[in-house]
């Protein structure tokens, strides 16, 4: 069992997935009367420029199946499966099966979760550390997985053992800490928020609406205290500041400009969900359109 350095992965990993995708929680879809329409919409990323798409919620590699299957180019990846959903030994024979039909067009990003959502929760930096000598037994690369990182133990174990990090609901102060952590070579694939929608306050009350969740998730919300916010923007849906920090929203210029952040804080890619006040799992292919438009 080599010790899995992502060296020259994440630099592969960087010219194929662009400098853009899609994080969403619809194209994960398991409605079979949705098969059409998640295959139009992935077709319709790619198409778009977007170099991956990642699939929200506890997603595993069988749900990359039908958006491989739809497009020719596009990256897939899971953002993020559970390690405590799916057993390694599963994952590891689902990413060797998927390799054959795709091959080098899915990524498996891997994460802890949370305490509350999982009663399996139990030591998370040595499971995931178990989780991944499992997958180096199985055979599956370490530059064909990222790792959902926060912290300095985790984002060094992204460096170590996989192809890079996969932040979710950071900011580029995060971002530029994750990229001293984890050196120059492996992928920094930050998720980020974003509003079309330039009236502050109907903006802010859409923000809010999908922040309330994860303000209730101490992962989270111990890291917002590191980056020095206060209890207090935790309270009451988050102050503007807060939102203002962790949601893209406003004009196009502004957009643009907050997602840039990013990069020029050492970001590679950035996966950009679109947050609107339609359902979770909506396909806001309009907005996507538009967002395409603005990066261009």
């Amino acid at each position: 069992m080599g010790d899995g350095t992502s060296t020259g992965g994440g630099n592969r990993l960087k010219e194929t997935v662009g400098r853009y995708g899609i994080w969403s929680l619809g194209l994960r879809s398991e409605d079979p009367a949705r098969r059409g329409e998640l295959a139009e919409a992935a077709a319709e990323l790619e198409e778009l420029g977007f170099g991956a798409v990642w699939l929200g919620g506890s997603s595993g590699v069988e749900h990359a199946v039908p958006l491989l299957g739809a497009t020719s180019r596009l990256v897939v990846a899971t953002g993020i499966q559970s390690i405590w959903q799916y057993e390694a030994a599963e994952t590891a024979a689902r990413f060797d099966a998927l390799e054959t039909s795709h091959p080098g067009r899915f990524l498996l990003g891997l994460g802890v979760s949370h305490a509350r959502l999982t009663d399996r929760y139990r030591r998370p930096y040595s499971a995931m550390v178990e989780y991944l000598d499992a997958l180096d037994a199985a055979g599956v690369p370490a530059e064909r997985r990222v790792l959902a990182a926060l912290g300095p133990k985790m984002l060094e174990l992204s460096r170590d053992r996989a192809a890079g990090a996969h932040p979710y609901l950071v900011t580029p102060e995060h971002t530029a800490l994750a990229r001293g952590i984890l050196g120059d070579a492996p992928l920094l694939a930050p998720e980020a928020k974003v509003v079309l929608d330039t009236d502050p306050d109907r903006a802010r009350a859409t923000a809010r609406q999908a922040l309330a969740l994860y303000l209730t998730l101490p992962n989270y919300t111990n890291m917002f205290l590191r980056f020095g916010f206060t209890e207090d923007d935790l309270t009451n849906g988050g102050s503007d500041r807060l939102i203002d920090t962790l949601f893209a929203w406003g004009d196009e210029q502004r957009i643009r400009e907050r997602i840039e952040a990013f990069h020029a804080a050492g970001a590679d890619h950035v996966a950009l969900q679109l947050i609107d006040d339609g359902p979770r799992d909506a396909l806001p292919r309009a907005g996507w359109r538009r967002l395409a438009e603005l990066l261009r």
